[in-house]
């Protein structure tokens, strides 16, 4: 493992569109990414954006402002129940995490790999290495993250969408 205290991966920026008063499509904002250490300074978390409900309040700008007040906040967890969760994350190489024994997923989550390749470890012991460009669908399953170079850092983007559940994921 590293140590450092930000990813060596390159910060990109994130914009925001909307629309002027005459109802055309314009550039609301524009954020260079900053991303925060989540384990031991060898993860790291950038939320470009996130809603507190679904479909979103696209009027007004309140999904704007809702978003700006649930980053002052600081409490946004894995998912938010009845929104959306865009997070970008760096992992180390070497890494694995967190480190609780296993990520219980409560959500439907998309992820990306855009650099680097991540081992998807699941509770039942399967495992499935995933490259660049490749997409992961998880459908509330209990998982590990693992970067297994020595030397690349990876990047995944992940959209985190909440599901109906009774308490318990019905198997068939």
């Amino acid at each position: 493992m590293t140590d450092q205290t930000t990813s060596p991966l390159p910060n990109f920026t994130r914009y925001i569109t909307t629309h002027n008063n005459a109802g055309q499509s314009i550039i609301h904002s524009q954020t260079t990414s900053s991303f925060h250490p989540f384990i031991q300074d060898q993860v790291f978390f950038y939320v470009p954006y996130t809603t507190s409900e679904f479909p979103p309040n696209l009027n007004h700008e309140h999904d704007v402002t809702e978003y700006a007040k649930t980053l002052a906040r600081g409490d946004l967890g894995p998912v938010t129940p009845n929104g959306t969760v865009w997070r970008v994350v760096d992992i180390a190489p070497g890494m694995s995490g967190p480190p609780d024994p296993w990520l219980g997923s409560q959500s439907l989550d998309f992820a990306v790999v855009l650099e680097g390749e991540i081992e998807l470890v699941l509770d039942s012991g399967e495992r499935q290495r995933v490259h660049r460009g490749d997409l992961v669908v998880q459908r509330a399953t209990r998982h590990k993250w693992w970067n297994p170079s020595k030397t690349e850092w990876t990047r995944m983007v992940q959209l985190n969408l909440p599901w109906i559940s009774s308490g318990k994921l019905d198997i068939p």
